[in-house]
């Protein structure tokens, strides 16, 4: 017994109907660096293109656009995300914080004068994304969120090299500058910054 399988595509329109569409784009309100923006983007436009083409804060970096190496890392609601996996209209009513709104030149935040004072970074390019996972690093460790290298999980979570290497794994600097990177966290957990 042969079965014929229909000619018609399997997502094809009922003659004399329409598809329903959904919008192409949407309006959404998000805090950005503590000021209000609210946009028209396109439901598949990422934060990061935002961030960089249509807000020109380009401190956010595209890297792999695949969520692996973490320049594009910002902070929504003080959580660190990769902002190139992440679509625009998804934060609606959110905080976000890019590097442009940790400090400024002449008002540096702590863990920027640390990578600083520590020569945390070569080329640069990895750098903000860095700089926005540390912060996190440490609200992360002040909270008590365990890392896969917690040894006690029930104890406070103590700040080790050890500790601090795993939870900026997911941030990847091609100079190779991890030490210092260590190092600059390190202070300014201890609070030991100028």
């Amino acid at each position: 017994m042969s079965m014929a399988l229909s000619a018609a595509p399997v997502n094809a329109v009922e003659p004399g109907k329409t598809a329903a569409q959904a919008p192409a784009s949407s309006a959404v309100t998000f805090t950005l660096n503590g000021r209000r923006q609210t946009l028209e983007v396109d439901n598949r436009t990422t934060l990061l293109d935002v961030l960089r083409e249509r807000l020109k804060l380009t401190g956010t970096k595209k890297g792999c656009d695949h969520g692996q190496c973490g320049a594009c890392t910002v902070l929504v609601e003080g959580r660190r995300i990769n902002a190139c996996l992440s679509l625009a209209v998804m934060h609606e009513g959110d905080s976000i914080t890019t590097i442009e709104g940790l400090g400024t030149p002449e008002r540096l935040h702590p863990m920027q004068a640390a990578f600083i004072k520590h020569d945390g970074y070569q080329c640069g390019y990895c750098t903000p994304g860095q700089i926005c996972s540390a912060v996190a690093v440490l609200a992360e460790l002040k909270a008590g969120i365990p890392s896969h290298v917690t040894q006690d999980l029930i104890a406070p979570v103590v700040q080790t090299p050890a500790e601090l290497r795993e939870r900026m794994s997911g941030n990847i600097c091609r100079c190779g500058a991890y030490s210092n990177i260590i190092d600059a966290i390190a202070e300014v957990a201890t609070g030991e910054t100028a």
